[in-house]
């Protein structure tokens, strides 16, 4: 029996298709509205809109972290509990998520143990290719490694089986690790200035102690040294014995006694190692770090010569390259020598060691070595390595997630970066996108645009759709998207020169230039043309320099923007000296802090592997104080709802009346000025976006008493809309006659530009000259560098 032929040319949908769609409810993450929209799969989604208006919070803190969640979950419990534990969005429907993989622009870990080569997997393919290929042969991978230490032990080893079969083993271990035994893998050596430490013409008693914080009466500090009976505290320092000077510096940690307290001390160099160096130098307090600026000088190893690794290691060569010399070469360079390797045994290492570099190549990051220290690479550069692994990548129907994937880069190299995400896209996956830059937002296949405002003026969907749509929408962000900053018409005349000579850190060749002060000067060029080279590692030292960088803001939970910048102090002395009592009252760090949350507000329970729950302190009802702290008011508030103000609000009200407290009010205007007036005091740091953080570092610095201002890409994480403003502010701050030096790759900036100087022509070796000096109306006319040439194609010159 023959069946009927079909008629209809098109099977029907299959169920399966219905999920094109990833569909969001009532998400209320952060500052977000009640936000409810549904993002295209398979599609370039950007999203954009002013900072602080709620992108990370929609993209990556809701659909991102629901998906690593769900994934998390998955696993069993004894995996989780060795997993980050995240938190259910506060969201009411998330449906249609993939797969998540996030990129994000936190910067690599600053660890002097981390470079280009250990953060991605390129170190440990050359250890293994060295251990096969080197000669001589002098062990496994572990030889070739800065980080591991070579070690000897031998003893017995009891093994219990049983009571008949209990015995023991004599057993020997070596193992051979590639440290450099002198700098411990570090690749640099630090002496500490004794004079800093102490003055040796005083005894501990008469408080010979010149370090930061060490009070004569500190228990924890001064008083162990005192109290130990290692020393005699009335006895100069110079006078010691050879004895109780080793005590006094080297000594191991020691339990002790004082007033019946068990104590540990420990000779003064650990004891300023432990407690000062192995912190990251930004993240202390400025005048902690002038100290440590001071005390301690950082050479090369001499043993080393700054590679890390032992002699041994070095010895090993191929084709008389050893480990060193490959990770010190340029990657582009690298790549070109793996290739030209022709071994048979280690043909599928060679084969992922070269795509692993050519991946650095494609991507824009040919310029780097593998030595190079991982802290030391910009937010941008920190996100393009990450982007390495996932490039060749064969998974599909992922969602991949960028933060501003442009930052750092120069017109020149965003076509590349939108090449990459359209070939992600490509090949079946959802890209979503939180971007500024009018370029990127032109290739979206979709469009979400946040606002209207920032902080609790944004939160809301002000537009859906696509690009022509959001540039005839009226949207903040549409209205901005054609902006365009004219060539000055009159520049500046300089009143001054920085010069710099014979310029020669990282890929600098041999450069020569003067810095025009009085002006605004832009420092421009491709990613890796020596930028930042020039002006962080070349601009002499002690020239009343203030250096704004893209180095994140260090804080906990309990930071807020009223402690970071300082303005907590002056209120915290107002509401004293208003009060009669004492200022620490006014810290919820300290002794007004609520006792049954400790000053934190929410009480957080910890859940093993599920999430912990943080519920608002009951006692305090999450405003952090004490009780009895808040029945003191200053101005007819206390200090909570001080702490609840916007910075516009406190501005007001510390500017007159009679809470005017002249030391806040200049705080607030510099946090006003540069468009963080939306911002709540007590806010905590750890909610901030990447734009407002970076902008809040820039309100701090500008209190500083430099005449040169040094900015580091201060447009990185701004919209357009905010990209107007920070240009206003520049202009103030040069008007005010202090000079501004900006490394930059917007367009608005450099055309804004008294003076531009612009580096390359390429990146890495290809770079470090000086290819312009000049005004930004010759760099258009002459076009002679590609920075010129997209400056006049955004000018329409």
């Amino acid at each position: 029996m023959s069946m009927a032929p079909r008629t209809d040319t098109q099977s029907p949908a299959h169920v399966a298709d219905r999920h094109d769609l990833i569909r969001v409810h009532g998400a209320r993450v952060n500052n977000l509205q009640d936000v409810s929209i549904e993002i295209p799969k398979r599609r370039l989604t950007v999203f954009t809109g002013v900072s602080g208006s709620g992108k990370s919070s929609l993209v990556f803190h809701t659909i991102a972290a629901e998906s690593q969640r769900l994934i998390n979950e998955t696993y069993s419990a004894f995996v989780q509990g060795f997993m980050p534990t995240l938190a259910r969005p506060e969201v009411d429907v998330l449906d249609g998520l993939t797969t998540a993989l996030i990129v994000d622009q936190q910067r690599l870990g600053a660890d002097p143990r981390s470079t280009v080569g250990t953060a991605t997997d390129a170190n440990a393919m050359l250890r293994i290719l060295f251990s096969r290929l080197g000669q001589p042969h002098i062990g496994s991978p572990h030889a070739f490694a800065f980080n591991v230490p070579t070690v000897r032990a031998s003893g017995a080893l009891t093994v219990d089986r049983g009571a008949a079969k209990t015995r023991a083993v004599k057993k020997t271990f070596t193992r051979t690790g590639g440290m450099c035994t002198r700098c411990e893998g570090r690749g640099s050596v630090s002496d500490i200035d004794l004079t800093q430490l102490y003055d040796d013409s005083k005894s501990i008693a008469e408080g010979a102690f010149t370090i930061p914080g060490w009070k004569s009466d500190s228990f924890w500090t001064v008083r162990v040294y005192a109290e130990s009976g290692l020393l005699d505290p009335h006895k100069p320092i110079r006078k010691f014995t050879k004895r109780e000077m080793q005590d006094f510096l080297y000594r191991e940690p020691t339990k002790v006694k004082v007033e019946g307290v068990n104590l540990t001390y420990e000779g003064l160099i650990p004891k300023i190692q432990k407690s000062f160096l192995s912190k990251d130098k930004e993240a202390l307090q400025p005048h902690i770090r002038a100290f440590v600026e001071r005390a301690v000088t950082f050479t090369t190893c001499p043993e080393c010569d700054g590679t890390r690794l032992s002699e041994a290691a070095r010895s090993s060569r191929i084709d008389g390259i050893n480990i060193a010399d490959a990770c010190a070469m340029q990657i582009s360079d690298l790549a070109g020598w793996v290739r030209g390797r022709d071994e048979p045994t280690v043909a599928p290492l060679l084969t992922a060691l070269q795509g692993t570099l050519d991946s650095f190549v494609e991507i824009g990051l040919g310029y780097l070595s593998l030595d190079r220290p991982s802290g030391t690479l910009s937010g941008g550069e920190a996100q393009r390595v990450k982007m390495i692994r996932h490039l060749g990548s064969s998974l599909t129907d992922t969602t991949y997630v960028f933060d501003e994937p442009t930052a750092g880069l120069h017109p020149h190299d965003i076509q590349r970066m939108n090449d990459l995400l359209l070939r992600l896209r490509d090949k079946g996956n959802t890209v979503l996108v939180v971007e500024h830059k009018p370029q990127t937002i032109a290739i979206a296949d979709h469009v979400v645009d946040l606002g209207p405002g920032a902080g609790t003026a944004g939160g809301t969907v002000c537009f859906e759709g696509t690009v022509e749509g959001l540039r005839a929408g009226g949207t903040v962000t549409g209205r901005h998207l054609g902006d365009r900053t004219a060539l000055k018409e009159t520049v500046r005349k300089p009143t001054g020169k920085l010069p710099v000579r014979g310029a020669t850190t990282h890929n600098l060749q041999d450069v020569d230039v003067d810095i025009p002060l009085g002006v605004l000067a832009v420092v421009t060029g491709v990613a890796g043309s020596g930028k930042s080279s020039l002006v962080h590692g070349s601009i002499p030292a002690g020239s009343g320099v203030v250096s704004v960088d893209q180095g994140a803001i260090k804080g906990s939970r309990r930071s807020n923007p009223a402690t970071y910048t300082g303005l907590l102090e002056p209120i915290r002395k107002a509401f004293a000296k208003a009060n009669g009592v004492k200022p620490g009252l006014f810290s919820a760090n300290s002794e007004g802090a609520c006792p049954h949350c400790n000053g934190a507000g929410v009480i957080y329970t910890d859940l093993a592997m599920m999430a912990g729950v943080a519920t608002t302190c009951e006692e305090c009802e999450g405003k952090r104080f004490e009780a009895s702290v808040l029945d003191h008011h200053f101005g007819g508030r206390d200090i909570s709802e001080v702490l609840a103000m916007s910075v516009a609000q406190a501005e007001e009200f510390f500017g007159d009346g009679e809470a005017r407290t002249p030391a806040a009010h200049r705080i607030l205007g510099r946090l006003a000025d540069v468009g963080l007036g939306y911002l709540h005091l007590g806010q905590p740091l750890t909610t901030l976006s990447g734009g407002e953080r970076q902008r809040l570092k820039l309100a701090t610095h500008m209190a500083e008493k430099g005449g040169i201002y040094v900015l580091d890409e201060p447009t990185a994480g701004l919209h357009l809309a905010d990209v107007e403003q920070l240009l206003g502010l520049l202009d103030r701050l040069v008007d005010s006659g202090k000079s501004v030096i900006v490394v930059e790759h917007h367009p608005a900036v450099m055309a804004h530009a008294d003076w531009i100087i612009d580096l390359g022509p390429g990146a890495g070796h290809d770079g470090g000259r000086i290819v312009f000096e000049g005004t930004p109306t010759d760099l258009v006319a002459t076009r002679s560098t590609l920075t010129g040439e997209h400056l006049a194609a955004y000018v329409g010159a």
